[in-house]
C-alpha cells in the first residue's frame, strides 16, 4: 500500500494521504511526490483544480514525520533536516501561490506539517471533527511550514496565543482565526468531492453557516494579555492578572521551550504589516529551521515528547532568562544559505530499494553527488544523505530512476509487481541485483509494457567497490535507458558496459563470475600444491603473476596472506566477496547453462566445490578466497 495516492479523476487532480495508522504524518518522500504532481498539473489543461484529502477517521495530517530528523540530528548530521525543510517550505509556497484552485478537506487532527499542506490552499474545508493546531513550540521549535504567515494575519493577538500555547481549534475557531474558509458537514464530503471532480468548479462548495467560535468570544481578553512586545512583558502581564484565563495560559507557557516562545513572538512582530507574504514568512522560519537542531531545543523537545516520552525536557533557558542576543541569533539572515524558492534541478529524483551492504553505500554516493535519493529497505536500514521511505512504493512514486539491489529473482519479481504501477511514465527501472536471466527479462518486459525504461545492471567490485564508487556494471536493456542511467553509473562505478538487450547484463555477470569461481579454485589449488612441493609462496607469486598463469585472482585478489596486493586474505578472510555469494552466482550460471543447453563441466565442478565449502564445511560467512586454507589441510582423495 502506498503512503500517498496521486491520480486524476475527471477534471481534478487528486492527492490523498494514505498513512492513517501514522495519522497521515508527512514524510520527505511524500513532500517530493506532492510537489511533482502539482508541477505536472499546473501545465495540464485537462486539470481544472486539485482535491487534497486523507484516508482514515482520525487525522488529515498530524504533522511531519520527524523521526529521521531526530536520528540524523543526534548523530551530528544537520543537513538532512535542512534539506527536508527547504523542500517542504518550497512546496508550501507552491501551494499558496498555485495558479489553480486547491480544495483541502481538513478532518480530525491537522497540525504542523498538515497545516503547511492543507492550510495554504485556496479553499480550505473543515467539519465537525476538525482539530487544527500549531504545536511546534512545545517540542522546542517555532510555528513553521508557513504557519507564521497565518498566525501573523489572525485577528488581534490571536496569532501569539495560538502559536505559543498550541491551543487546538475546532471548525468555528479555525474559520475565525483564518486557518479555514468553509464549514461542510463530513456527511456531505463524498458528494462534494464527486461534484468537484466532475465539474472542475469550486462553485460546488456549499455555503453553510460557520459554527460558533469560543476564541472569538475570548478575543478581547487575548488581545489584552498577549499584546506585549516580548516574552518577559507577556509573562509579567499574565502574572499580574487574576483571571482564570491568564492562569491557564501561564500554566501552558511554563511547560514550553522558553527560546521557542521568545523567537515566535519576535517572528510574528516582524511579519505583521502590508509587506507580509508567504515567502517572507517561510524565509524567516527557515532561518530558525537551519539553526534549531544545533543551537535550539528541537532535538531535546523531540526526545522528551516522542522518543523517551518522559515529558521532562531540559530546555537551554529558563522562562525569565532568554537573552535577546539568542533570539536575534536564531533569526539572523543566512546569506548564501537562505531559503530559495526555485527548485534546483541539478540532479535526479532516485528511489533506491535495497539498502544492504552494497545498496547503502551506492545510494549514499548518489546523494553526495547532489541527487535526491529516497531509500527503502525491509530491514529498516538507511543510507547517509538519503530520505527514508516507509515502503518500496513510496520510494518509487516520484522517481526518475528506481534502483533495486535485491537478493534474488523471486524478490525482484515481487518488488516489480509493487513498484511498476506506481512509477511515472518514462522513468527507468534499474536493477543492480544479481539474479537469473529469466527473471531479469521478465521484469524488463513488465516495465516496458508499463511505459518504463528497464535495465539489468549487476555489479562487480564488492563492498569496497560500492563504498569507493569503483564498481563495474554489466548492463542489459535499451540504449535510451542506458543513456539516462549513464551519469549514475559514473558516480557509483568506474566502468559500465552496455552488453545488449534485456537480460544480457545478468548473462555477462554470471559468465564472468563462473570464470572467477573456477580461477579462484585453480589459484588456491596451485598455492596448496606449491606449499607441498616446497615452493615459497612469494616466489610462486613472482613467477605466475608475470607469466602465462596471470589472472585477476592471482594478481589483484591473491588468496595467500602476505603475498601480492592487500586482499581479504590479509584480514582473516573477512568477506570482500563472500563464498555464499559466489555459490549463488555459480548456481545461476548452471541454471542458465541448463536452459541454454550449454556444456559447462568446470562451472559445474566449481559450483559443487563451493556448495560443499559453504554448506558442509566452514565457508559460510568467509571470503570466497578462503578456499586456500581448505586445500592446505587436504590430501589427495
Amino acid at each position: 500500500m502506498t503512503d500517498i495516492l496521486i491520480r486524476t479523476e475527471g477534471k481534478a487532480g487528486r492527492i490523498t494521504l494514505n498513512r492513517p495508522k501514522a495519522l497521515n504524518a508527512l514524510s520527505y518522500a511524500m513532500c517530493l511526490a506532492i510537489e511533482e504532481a502539482l508541477d505536472r498539473w499546473a501545465k495540464d489543461d485537462s486539470v481544472a483544480l486539485v482535491v487534497l484529502d486523507a484516508e482514515g477517521d482520525r487525522a488529515f495530517c498530524a504533522g511531519g514525520d520527524i523521526q529521521e530528523m531526530y536520528d540524523t540530528g543526534t548523530a551530528g548530521d544537520y543537513d538532512y533536516g535542512r534539506r527536508f525543510w527547504r523542500d517542504e517550505y518550497r512546496m508550501n509556497a507552491k501551494i499558496a501561490e498555485y495558479p489553480k484552485p486547491i480544495v483541502s478537506f481538513l478532518h480530525g487532527f491537522t497540525m504542523g506539517g498538515g497545516v503547511g499542506l492543507g492550510g495554504h490552499c485556496s479553499h480550505r474545508i473543515v467539519c465537525e471533527s476538525t482539530q487544527i493546531a500549531m504545536p511546534e513550540c512545545s517540542i522546542g521549535f517555532v510555528p513553521d511550514v508557513g504557519g507564521s504567515y497565518i498566525l501573523a494575519k489572525a485577528p488581534g493577538r490571536l496569532g501569539e496565543y495560538l502559536g505559543l500555547t498550541a491551543t487546538r481549534m475546532g471548525p468555528g475557531d479555525a474559520i475565525h482565526a483564518g486557518f479555514a474558509d468553509a464549514y461542510v458537514p463530513e456527511a456531505e464530503w463524498d458528494g462534494l468531492k464527486s461534484d468537484l471532480c466532475s465539474t472542475g468548479d469550486v462553485a460546488a462548495i456549499p455555503q453553510h453557516p460557520a459554527p460558533d467560535s469560543p476564541l472569538a468570544d475570548q478575543q478581547a481578553e487575548i488581545d489584552r494579555l498577549m499584546g506585549t512586545e516580548d516574552l518577559q512583558g507577556m509573562l509579567n502581564q499574565l502574572r499580574g492578572d487574576d483571571s482564570e484565563f491568564a492562569a491557564k495560559t501561564l500554566s501552558k507557557l511554563e511547560r514550553i521551550a522558553p527560546l521557542s516562545l521568545a523567537v515566535t513572538i519576535e517572528m510574528l512582530h516582524r511579519l505583521r504589516g502590508p509587506s507580509l507574504n508567504i515567502r517572507k514568512a517561510l524565509e524567516l522560519e527557515y532561518r530558525v529551521s537551519h539553526r534549531v537542531m544545533e543551537h535550539g531545543d528541537f532535538l531535546e523537545g523531540i526526545r522528551a515528547a516522542i522518543i523517551d516520552k518522559d515529558r521532562t525536557p531540559k530546555w537551554r533557558h529558563t522562562l525569565d532568562k532568554v537573552p535577546a542576543v539568542d533570539v536575534s541569533f536564531m533569526l539572523r539572515p543566512l546569506g548564501k544559505e537562505a531559503l530559495q524558492f526555485e527548485r534546483e534541478d541539478t540532479g535526479m529524483n532516485i528511489g533506491f530499494i535495497g539498502l544492504g551492504n552494497m545498496g547503502a553505500p551506492m545510494a549514499a554516493n548518489l546523494a553526495k553527488a547532489g541527487h535526491t535519493v529516497v531509500g527503502f529497505d525491509v530491514a529498516g536500514t538507511a543510507a547517509e544523505g538519503c530520505a527514508q521511505a516507509t515502503s518500496a512504493v513510496e520510494a518509487a512514486t516520484n522517481a526518475d530512476v528506481v534502483i533495486t539491489m535485491l537478493p534474488n529473482g523471486n524478490i525482484l519479481r515481487s518488488v516489480a509487481d509493487e513498484i511498476v504501477p506506481a512509477m511515472k511514465s518514462g522513468a527507468v527501472l534499474l536493477d543492480c541485483s544479481t539474479v537469473d536471466v529469466e527473471s531479469a527479462r521478465a521484469v524488463a518486459e513488465q516495465a516496458q509494457s508499463a511505459g518504463l525504461g528497464a535495465l539489468d545492471a549487476p555489479v562487480s567490485g564488492g563492498i569496497g567497490g560500492a563504498a569507493g564508487g569503483t564498481l563495474t556494471f554489466m548492463v542489459g536493456g535499451s540504449g535510451d535507458a542506458f543513456d539516462i542511467a549513464k551519469p549514475l553509473f559514473d558516480i557509483m562505478g568506474q566502468k559500465a558496459v552496455h552488453c545488449g538487450p534485456a537480460g544480457n547484463g545478468q548473462a555477462a555477470k554470471i559468465c564472468n563470475n563462473m570464470i572467477l569461481g573456477v580461477t579462484m579454485i585453480a589459484t588456491c589449488e596451485a598455492f596448496a600444491l606449491a606449499d607441498k612441493l616446497g615452493l615459497d609462496r612469494q616466489a610462486m607469486f613472482d613467477v605466475v603473476s608475470t607469466s602465462s598463469g596471470y589472472s585477476w585472482t592471482m594478481n589483484a585478489y591473491c588468496p595467500a596472506p602476505g603475498v601480492g596486493p592487500q586482499s581479504p586474505a590479509d584480514n582473516g578472510y573477512k568477506p570482500g566477496f563472500a563464498a555464499d555469494l559466489m555459490l549463488k552466482d555459480l548456481r545461476l550460471a548452471q541454471q542458465a547453462a541448463e536452459s541454454a543447453d550449454a556444456d559447462t563441466p568446470m562451472g559445474a565442478a566449481a559450483m559443487a566445490l563451493y556448495q560443499t565449502f559453504v554448506e558442509n564445511e566452514d565457508g559460510a560467512g568467509q571470503d570466497f578466497s578462503a578456499m586456500l586454507p581448505r586445500f592446505e589441510t587436504r590430501g589427495r582423495d
